[in-house]
């Protein structure tokens, strides 16, 4: 059955790059300009090739099946690392989202490819392997720019592992990968790639949002409403990493500095990942349908790792189901939208309500150190 939504289209904009044109602003498909980075004209050249150019859908489906059993094999190994969550919550993150498997298995998206890459760079970043984590998360990046919403996690992550100069080098290689990647590009016309790949203006069309659909189409499209959820995406942020992420004995010029005494643990590596991840998706200019799949396998994380121990499970489960119901009406309504809304605060409440972990072993370690 031929259920694609964009696969026409980049498999024309992959033939662009096949058929030798390298400037981004001449490549096009169906649905408009090129607007992914290097990476994902890569691995699409090589799906192309794979699926007899494009043609052989049934077959790039089963691809895209043997994708999403890997994401969910990454998923399992971070959430059985942490033992945060009850075992019966995996249910849902395997059955019951009849739009997640439609946006992975039926519409062929690259938004899947690229979160694949990602959890892998979370479970190396887990077992402690920096270096190669980055350089995957970089590679994320490559395939779509959504994954960026967990650089500021990531950056305060890496500070508090190694510090500011160990940190640079870190930074450096996920540049030079992004610069590999594009070279070809690059080398044809630098300005058209960036603005195309790394489009950070790009206006949404008011159809699609999930989001937002309570609100007159002139405020949606309103560049101060813009700016003033990138206010709030920020102040968000820094808040969160000044009074949660940091412990509490320790000011942030010792982190930068090298001088703090905490390592961060698992639990609180794939907590501070995911909540940056979902605060860019609380403040996002738009949420189309195939962006569930950014945050949908960290939600139930989130969610059982908020403060509040009075929310039971039923509650839980409750808004994992609203959130689900809000994402599969099409087109959205007023009320899907605002469920959302709504149940994106109860979690952000939930996770600024989770008490500031204490310094780990802080006592063992002065006994070593009296040792």
């Amino acid at each position: 059955q031929n259920t694609e939504i964009d696969w026409k289209a980049y498999m024309d904009e992959v033939e662009g790059v096949i058929n030798g044109t390298y400037d981004y602003i001449q490549l096009k498909g169906d649905t408009g300009p090129l607007v992914y980075p290097a990476g994902f004209v890569y691995i699409f050249t090589g799906l192309y090739y794979l699926t007899d150019h494009g043609q052989n859908i049934r077959l790039s489906q089963y691809v895209f099946a043997v994708f999403y059993l890997i994401t969910l094999l990454l998923v399992f190994r971070i959430y059985h690392r942490t033992k945060k969550v009850p075992p019966y919550v995996f249910f849902f993150v395997c059955c019951a989202s009849y739009r997640i498997h439609s946006i992975f298995v039926l519409r062929l998206f690259n938004d899947p490819v690229a979160m694949m890459l990602l959890f892998g760079a979370i479970n190396l970043f887990l077992d402690g392997r920096w270096t190669l984590g980055c350089a995957l998360y970089s590679l994320a990046v490559s395939v779509k720019m959504n994954v960026l919403l967990f650089a500021p996690g990531l950056l305060f992550l890496l500070l508090c592992e190694f510090g500011l100069w160990k940190t640079l080098p870190k930074l450096t290689l996920c540049a030079v990968i992004q610069l590999v990647l594009g070279l070809p590009f690059l080398l044809v016309n630098p300005v058209g790639y960036f603005s195309q790949a790394f489009d950070l203006g790009r206006q949404f069309l008011f159809k699609w949002t999930v989001n937002w659909r309570f609100l007159p189409e002139d405020v949606f499209l309103s560049r101060y409403f813009h700016l003033a959820l990138l206010l709030a995406h920020i102040t968000t942020l820094v808040l969160f990493v000044l009074k949660r992420w940091k412990r509490s004995g320790n000011s942030i010029w010792s982190i930068l500095a090298d001088q703090s005494e905490r390592k961060e643990t698992i639990i609180q590596t794939v907590l501070v990942l995911f909540t940056s991840n979902f605060i860019g998706m609380c403040f996002s200019r738009s949420l189309h349908y195939q962006f569930y799949v950014w945050y949908f396998h960290t939600l139930p994380y989130l969610l059982w790792s908020g403060g509040v121990k009075k929310l039971a499970h039923l509650l839980r489960v409750l808004i994992l189901g609203l959130i689900e119901l809000s994402w599969n009406t099409y087109p959205s309504t007023n009320y899907s939208s605002l469920s959302l809304h709504v149940c994106h605060f109860i979690i952000l409440l939930c996770l600024w309500l989770n008490p500031t972990p204490a310094l780990p072993s802080q006592k063992s370690d002065n006994k070593a150190k009296r040792h």
